[in-house]
């Protein structure tokens, strides 16, 4: 995935075989999803699928359930975030990283769920799902001064995504046009699914001038966004 992942545990029974165990099986699921969808790895499906050397169809069952995930986003965020991009030459490629980065560490927290008796906290490049029987108290930074908090906030099961161009650049799209959207720094969505959050900060993205009101009319969804020379804007429920 290109990127660091970390893992926090609290509770009784920490150094137990069962705990490190399913912390063991964790790291084994995100890296199943890597050798399936990294767009940077040539034996990866998705590049199959982007040569036209492998269906759909016929595709792994995690495959076809990340194809469907990607057409019920992209139904849902009235087309702002869609998985299949434009090339300069007006095909299309399919690049699910907006929605299966979310999805795999959702997926792969699960061990955590299932252990019980543990809060458990997966930081995935700055995407946060945690879950148990205390707070988490999450800090979101300020891309427009790196190392301090545009807000924390505090979670005691559920997710944070981030998306923007902090640190890779001006990297998400418009899909209908394919230009760069560049009129929000980064977007943040908290929520119940980590899947859900990071599909709408990345849609938030997309969506430019109009991010924050749409954020608004998520259920069960909070969002802020920080546009360029700008504060952050946060949904009325941010904090209800």
């Amino acid at each position: 995935m290109s990127m660091p992942i970390s893992i926090h545990l609290r509770g009784e029974g920490l150094d137990t075989p069962e705990t490190l165990q399913a912390v063991r099986a964790v790291f084994v699921d995100l890296r199943e999803a890597e050798a399936l969808f990294s767009t940077f790895r040539a034996d990866s499906q998705v590049s199959a699928i982007n040569r036209g050397e492998l269906l759909a169809g016929d595709a792994h069952r995690l495959v076809q359930e990340v194809i469907s995930l990607c057409e019920q986003a992209r139904e849902v965020t009235g087309g702002y975030f869609d998985a299949y991009l434009p090339r300069p030459d007006g095909t299309r490629w399919f690049n699910p990283a907006g929605l299966v980065k979310g999805w795999a560490v959702e997926r792969a927290a699960a061990r955590f769920r299932e252990l019980g008796g543990r809060d458990f906290c997966i930081n995935a490049g700055g995407d946060i799902i945690v879950g148990g029987s205390r707070p988490w108290r999450i800090g979101v930074e300020d891309p427009t001064d790196l190392g301090q908090f545009a807000a924390t906030i505090e979670v005691t099961s559920g997710a944070v995504a981030t998306s923007g161009s902090t640190y890779r650049g001006v990297h998400i799209v418009v899909p209908a046009t394919g230009t760069p959207a560049r009129e929000v720094l980064t977007a943040t969505v908290f929520g119940e699914s980590l899947t859900w959050a990071d599909v709408y900060a990345t849609a938030a993205c997309a969506r430019g001038s109009g991010a924050l009101r749409w954020l608004g009319t998520l259920r069960g969804y909070a969002g802020m966004v920080v546009k360029p020379g700008g504060a952050a804007l946060v949904t009325a429920n941010w904090l209800a």
